[in-house]
């Protein structure tokens, strides 16, 4: 079987690291996990990712999605993956998300400290964003790669082993 000919979806992921060390993951929106993952609603936690804008830089496009899609925008850069790393959608799903333009994504992903008070995030989005999670959490860096949709697990075990390091206590 011959590899998709389709490109893949610049694109960034964050894992957001609290004083603690702990690391903020999000429960997608049932409606889009249903269309994307195939899978278990209940089980499909994720860190936040998202799409990098025509001539954005990568860690300007990081930490607008975050703040974005959590309200977390007291932040500072603590490192990043030296390389993109990506993953295929399930065949099934590459007609139907993103248009069918993309057979995945590739992605840099950054560490990032919160400095702020757990006031600020919020995870109801603003004018012209959709709601990407439906509730929240602190998890350790452990827990991570079982929460994920199983298409996306080689990604997340090949960015904490760069990033990990970034998750403990201040």
């Amino acid at each position: 079987m011959s590899p998709s000919p389709l490109a893949y979806r610049p694109c960034v992921g964050i894992m957001a690291v609290n004083r603690s060390g702990l690391v903020w993951v999000g429960r997608r929106v049932i409606g889009r996990a249903g269309k994307e993952s195939g899978g278990s609603f209940e089980r499909w936690w994720q860190m936040p990712q998202g799409g990098i804008d025509e001539g954005e830089d990568a860690e300007a496009a990081a930490l607008r999605e975050l703040c974005e899609e959590t309200g977390m925008c007291t932040v500072s850069v603590l490192g990043r993956t030296h390389d993109w790393l990506a993953y295929d959608l399930p065949k099934e799903l590459q007609p139907v998300t993103w248009g069918g333009r993309y057979r995945g994504q590739k992605q840099v992903w950054f560490a990032v400290r919160f400095h702020g008070d757990e006031s600020e995030i919020d995870i109801i989005p603003k004018a012209g964003h959709a709601q990407e999670f439906d509730d929240w959490r602190w998890a350790g860096v452990d827990e991570l790669v079982d929460l994920i949709v199983p298409f996306k697990r080689d990604v997340y075990t090949r960015a904490l082993a760069e990033l990990s390091v970034h998750a403990r206590p201040e």
